[in-house]
């Protein structure tokens, strides 16, 4: 279960991906250039490099075990010819420096060949070291490591517009860092209550916003985001904005207030939207309207009569993300079975496809599924109760600026391309 992948993301070109795993490796993949000779193959996706981020650790004061799993990978904005990522696990953020060597020195004056100190009476003359290019060597180097920030589990990393700060969210709190500093943060957001048997809800997601950097949203387990705006106050306990949807009493179930818990919310590219994903839907919201979401689709609403069993096993916690394709007219989010959906803003039209070793055969056209509840049933039409919910796709990537996708399925990682413009553009 080490290499079961944890989250994915695309650096803000896109020619890099990198994963997550819960054995606390990160494997970065590169894009190759398109080749001269076929100009129509896209490049593909290869291991660039693979190195270990997290190892377990154990908080001797509460004898807990932290797992060494990457709940969250954020890209930072490339500012000079090496790459950097932050990396976190339940507790410790890590910075890290991805850069490239293809040439080494040589020619040293007090060292030989093997690198070993020579006898000073031995050097009569002086020579220039001369750079000789060498096999390209990706080298990955920690640079920073914030730590001790955190009570609870983190949920989630940000980087700010700014290109100096982010912040990082666990279950009560939210802390905002600066890049150059690792020994203290600033406390946002505290959600925790004076008594502990207050407490009635947590933070499950938190995203700055693309342009402005004084706002960042939070979501919670009982369905609400928070805008709130650190010009206004430094702690934000205080949000700008509250954008919640009253629940329709005839809808009322045991399980409301579960599905109800949003898993996952992100920032338009224009900045103007947000997308929530909780666990039967996915919804659009305008920043500018708090009362209800602009748009609502439905990912698997016939799982509603089943939400009994999913409760038994436990699949009801399970958090998905979501995930806005380049242009903003087009949203993905994963389900069980290996499905995940895509969903057109402008067409209203939806698709559900399949993340699967059949599918993904080079150039393979993938084919939208069904699935039936009842009744009559189409050739490839896959039963409800057939649906297996142990292969879930929770974590999902879109390409900053192209039509290709990165769908994590347990262990295997699967990247589509639109090769021609099809339907769900």
């Amino acid at each position: 279960t080490a290499d079961i992948i944890s989250t994915v993301e695309f650096n803000h070109t896109g020619e890099l991906l990198a994963t997550g795993d819960k054995g606390g490796r990160v494997v970065i993949f590169q894009r190759e250039p398109e080749s001269k000779n076929e100009p129509y193959s896209q490049g593909e996706y290869n291991v660039y490099s693979t190195f270990q981020s997290h190892e377990p650790e154990f908080d001797y004061l509460k004898s807990l075990e932290i797992e060494e799993k990457i709940n969250k990978i954020k890209w930072l904005p490339q500012q000079n010819a090496a790459h950097s990522l932050l990396s976190t696990n339940d507790k410790t953020i890590k910075l890290w420096k991805i850069t490239e060597r293809d040439k080494r020195p040589e020619g040293y004056n007090l060292k030989d060949e093997e690198g070993k100190l020579k006898d000073l009476s031995t050097v009569t003359s002086l020579q220039v070291p001369v750079l000789k290019p060498m096999d390209l060597m990706v080298e990955v180097t920690p640079r920073r490591i914030f730590a001790n920030g955190h009570t609870y589990h983190v949920n989630s990393i940000s980087v700010n517009s700014d290109c100096e700060t982010y912040m990082s969210a666990d279950d009560l709190r939210i802390n905002l860092w600066h890049l150059a500093i690792t020994d203290r943060s600033f406390n946002i957001v505290d959600i925790k209550p004076a008594n502990m048997e207050d407490l009635t809800e947590v933070i499950t997601a938190s995203e700055f916003h693309p342009h402005h950097c004084n706002l960042f949203v939070y979501s919670s387990s009982k369905g609400s985001l928070r805008l709130c705006d650190m010009r206004a106050s430094a702690l934000c306990d205080k949000h700008s904005k509250l954008y919640e949807e009253p629940e329709d009493p005839s809808n009322r179930s045991f399980f409301s207030e579960i599905i109800s818990s949003v898993s996952d919310v992100k920032f338009s590219h224009s900045g103007r939207y947000m997308l929530t994903r909780d666990y039967l839907t996915v919804k659009v919201w305008d920043l500018n309207m708090e009362t209800k979401p602009v748009e609502t689709y439905q990912v698997h609403d016939y799982l509603r009569s089943k939400l009994c069993s999913l409760y038994e096993n436990d699949c009801i916690f399970d958090k998905f993300e979501c995930a806005w394709n380049g242009s903003d007219s087009v949203i993905m989010t994963g389900a069980y079975n290996n499905f995940f959906r895509m969903f057109d803003r402008n067409t209203k039209r939806d698709v559900t496809l399949e993340a699967s070793r059949e599918s993904s055969k080079p150039r393979a056209i993938l084919k939208p599924r069904r699935v039936c509840v009842g009744g009559k049933r189409r050739k490839d039409d896959i039963s409800v109760d057939s649906l297996d919910f142990t292969k879930k796709i929770l974590h999902t990537a879109w390409h900053p600026t192209e039509n290709i996708i990165a769908i994590a399925a347990t262990n295997n990682l699967y990247i589509f391309q639109d090769k021609v413009n099809s339907e769900m553009h």
